[in-house]
């Protein structure tokens, strides 16, 4: 199977259905009123944690994703039926980003776990809606309200127990297949392993625990040099490390400090990681030379363990080690600056801000004032109308006319543009 780590997608929320204009017709009923239904709300989308998914190669294949529109409203009162909700299945680790803002939105972290993305947009409001005692027969309706669209990237950070980091060709591959029922290619040069791999260790008492398999990091990783820069996130979320060296090379006391350079170049959360150092290949050399390695590493880290991937020698000592401080270890916590985006919400802000963008036009924005704007039709006088009530009960004219406001100017209110002129209609 391909792996896949980032993914860049296009949401698009449903559409709100229109409501509708309508009338009693009974036969002896006279003048019966308006009788328009709303539209329906168009569906929202959601990304929801999904343990049994490992990439994000299926957004490879599909990468644009439509929620259904509302029904318009229909005649008699007849209200349009709400859409059905869009739910998009992620691996778990997806963080979600807002290409256009920057913003980060959602961190998936759990099973199930649920994140509204794009909200759909509202149902119009039929004609029934605006009767009042003074107005008995309303001409007009609300269009609905259109659906938000959003270009998301999405990137994997594997949830792992365990993160394996060494050098190319350092025994990784091998020790996680001895270890698990994880299967990765082997070979005897470096740069086998080209994307992450995941094996399930199981406990002395039933438990069990995931390592990561990363690929092979060499000096300069974190500026972007060789495979392992590309994976260093996936190995962030991990309780500890186990470093794996390589003692068949030309230096392993060197290539360890390396690989722990690059860790602190990448973050300095990954640097203070706790690490289990693993002698690998002990096989392959002289007990004396063993001996040497063992009196070095042990004055450079605490926990040394001495294997053989290949033979397996020393292997269960380490893996009785590995399960104790899996739980001893609590996974890393992470203050991720999440900013949830109202207009993926619902936004019931009153609130307004003018700006005067020159001499004779200003710009009103808000969260009710966007609102209103999306659902008003500047062709329908009865609807402009009853716009410029809202507006005024609002305050708006009151904070126009503080900034200058006078008979001829543009006031601009989302796509509408409409010419102000006292106690007249705009047009």
């Amino acid at each position: 199977m391909k792996f896949l780590d980032k993914a860049k997608i296009r949401v698009i929320s449903g559409h709100g259905g229109n409501g509708m204009v309508a009338w009693r017709r009974e036969k002896y009923v006279d003048k019966g009123g308006p009788a328009g239904g709303d539209g329906g709300r168009g569906g929202d989308i959601y990304f929801v944690a999904d343990e049994n998914m490992s990439t994000l190669l299926d957004f490879k294949i599909k990468s644009v994703f439509k929620a259904p529109s509302g029904e318009n409203g229909g005649i008699k009162g007849m209200h349009g039926a709400c859409a059905k909700d869009l739910y998009i299945k992620v691996p778990l680790g997806t963080v979600v980003r807002d290409v256009k803002s920057g913003k980060l939105i959602a961190d998936l972290t759990e099973n199930e776990q649920q994140v509204l993305i794009a909200k759909g947009g509202r149902g119009g409001r039929g004609n029934a809606r605006f009767a009042t005692a003074q107005k008995r027969a309303p001409q007009f309706c609300e269009p609905g309200e259109p659906g938000i669209e959003r270009v998301l990237e999405l990137e994997l950070k594997l949830i792992a127990d365990v993160g394996l980091l060494g050098m190319p060709n350092a025994g990784k591959s091998t020790f996680i297949s001895s270890v698990s029922s994880a299967r990765p290619k082997i070979a005897d040069y470096p740069f086998t392993t080209l994307v992450p791999h995941l094996g399930v260790v199981k406990k002395d008492d039933g438990g069990s625990y995931v390592i990561a398999d990363i690929p092979g990091l060499i000096e300069g990783a974190s500026e972007g040099v060789g495979l392992g820069h590309e994976f260093l996130r996936h190995v962030e979320r991990c309780r500890f490390l186990i470093h794996v060296v390589d003692l068949t090379a030309q230096n392993p006391v060197e290539n360890y400090k390396i690989i722990n350079n690059e860790l602190k170049k990448h973050s300095e959360g990954l640097a203070n990681l706790y690490q289990i150092v693993v002698l690998n290949k002990i096989d392959a050399i002289l007990q004396e030379d063993l001996n040497s390695y063992k009196e070095e590493f042990g004055k450079l880290a605490k926990d040394v363990f001495c294997i053989s991937a290949v033979t397996k020698e020393g292997i269960e000592d380490l893996l009785h080690f590995v399960s104790a401080k899996v739980d001893e270890i609590p996974k890393p916590e992470f203050d991720l600056d999440i900013e949830e985006d109202l207009d993926a919400y619902d936004n019931d802000d009153s609130a307004f801000e003018v700006t005067k963008l020159d001499k004779e036009t200003y710009l009103i924005s808000g969260g009710k004032i966007n609102r209103l704007a999306k659902v008003t039709d500047a062709r329908n006088t009865e609807q402009v109308v009853r716009l410029q009530n809202i507006l005024k009960s609002m305050g708006v004219f009151e904070k126009l006319h503080n900034y200058g406001l006078k008979n001829g100017d543009t006031v601009i209110l989302g796509h509408l543009e409409l010419a102000y002129y006292d106690d007249e209609i705009w047009g």
